[in-house]
């Protein structure tokens, strides 16, 4: 095998030391008033009209993917990003808010041992921010996500979660020959329109750990919006080399397939962006983490958007195993199964809010 498998996390979690006592609360609950939208509400919560992504992302159950599916009356719980919002129902005191977020912490991989084959083995790799990376707080929001899962689940055999950094090896050959058992994240394409693409026909999917918008990044200087498949007739989009493209072909959509839309391979992610700046491209699809951070990297703040409208898809990151895994359901029962104690005691909400406040306050 041309991977060397690393061994088991050990996460080192350590505390900021709380701030002094403030009355003064952070996020809560807004309660949609006429004449909202979501970029009205950024903008008046926030100060920032861009982050109409952060508040629609956070109450995907509520809104659906159509940002505009908002009514009087309907309450949306915002996240706490650089002591904003203040003064909303719901919220955490200033001084909680400080003492929930840990400084971050790097992750010591130790290696691994023969003993390691008789617990879960667990596969994810680096790279794939803020999701899964070992020089992120915790290894990234999901994999605390599923550090706490599996510790809720508390398999008799124990678990142990392995980083192998070359993605392109974790579905064939560690998944398929069970070197290890059961791997997170991946977005799970459209199985009913096109089951016989490889992850349709080789992995079963777990329950979604957590939603991401794909959104389309735009010229400020050549703005385009997307509300439908009608604006986007005719344009050349840029998507990493590598990078899935079943979302233009899935949920009665055959953007690729009929030629609504013609695709650049772009080599990396800021090739794209480049490509956009020159005039090359009419825009990038990326998830919106990954996009804004590139952005925020290459300097484009000022030249570079999210287009108006709605997102391209949303897509849930799950844990997989392959189909020929003898006990793969009976694994992912396992990680469901903890999963669905840590929603519902509010351990999920708490790790989700404490990385994504931390994320966003980098934007």
């Amino acid at each position: 095998m041309r991977n060397a498998i690393c061994g088991a996390v050990l996460a080192l979690a350590g505390l900021g030391a709380a701030g002094p006592a403030a009355a003064q609360t952070c996020g809560g609950v807004y309660t949609v008033e006429r004449g909202d939208s979501l970029s009205l509400i950024a903008d008046s919560q926030y100060r920032d009209a861009g982050k109409w992504t952060v508040v629609h992302s956070s109450n995907l159950d509520a809104i659906g993917q159509n940002p505009n599916n908002i009514r009087v009356g309907m309450r949306l719980r915002l996240r706490c990003i650089d002591g904003l919002p203040t003064g909303l129902p719901g919220g955490q005191s200033v001084t909680e808010t400080e003492a929930a977020a840990p400084e971050p912490t790097a992750l010591v991989v130790a290696p691994g041992n023969a003993a390691t084959r008789r617990k879960i083995n667990i596969l994810t790799g680096s790279d794939f921010w803020p999701f899964t990376d070992k020089s992120l707080p915790k290894g990234g929001v999901l994999t605390d996500v599923v550090q706490a899962a599996m510790e809720a689940a508390d398999p008799e055999q124990g678990f142990a979660i392995h980083w192998v950094d070359d993605w392109a090896s974790h579905h064939e050959p560690l998944l398929s020959n069970a070197l290890l058992d059961i791997g997170f994240p991946w977005f799970q394409p459209d199985c009913e329109s096109d089951p016989e693409t490889y992850r349709c026909a080789n992995l079963l999917f777990s329950e979604s750990m957590f939603e991401v918008l794909m959104l389309l990044f735009v010229d400020k200087e050549r703005p385009i919006a997307f509300n439908s498949a009608a604006d986007l007739e005719g344009r050349l989009i840029c998507r990493p080399a590598g990078y899935s493209t079943y979302i233009f072909d899935q949920h009665g959509r055959n953007w690729l397939r009929d030629g609504v839309i013609t695709l650049e391979a772009g080599a990396s992610p800021g090739d794209c962006l480049r490509l956009l700046t020159e005039g090359k491209v009419d825009g990038v699809v990326l998830n919106e983490f990954l996009g804004r951070g590139k952005i925020k990297e290459m300097g484009l703040e000022e030249r570079v958007v999210v287009a108006q409208g709605q997102p391209i898809s949303v897509d849930g990151n799950h844990m997989v195993v392959h189909k020929s895994h003898p006990d793969g359901p009976a694994l992912l029962a396992v990680f469901e199964e903890g999963l669905a104690k840590i929603r519902a005691d509010g351990r999920y909400q708490k790790i989700i809010d404490e990385h994504m406040s931390r994320v966003w306050a980098g934007f």
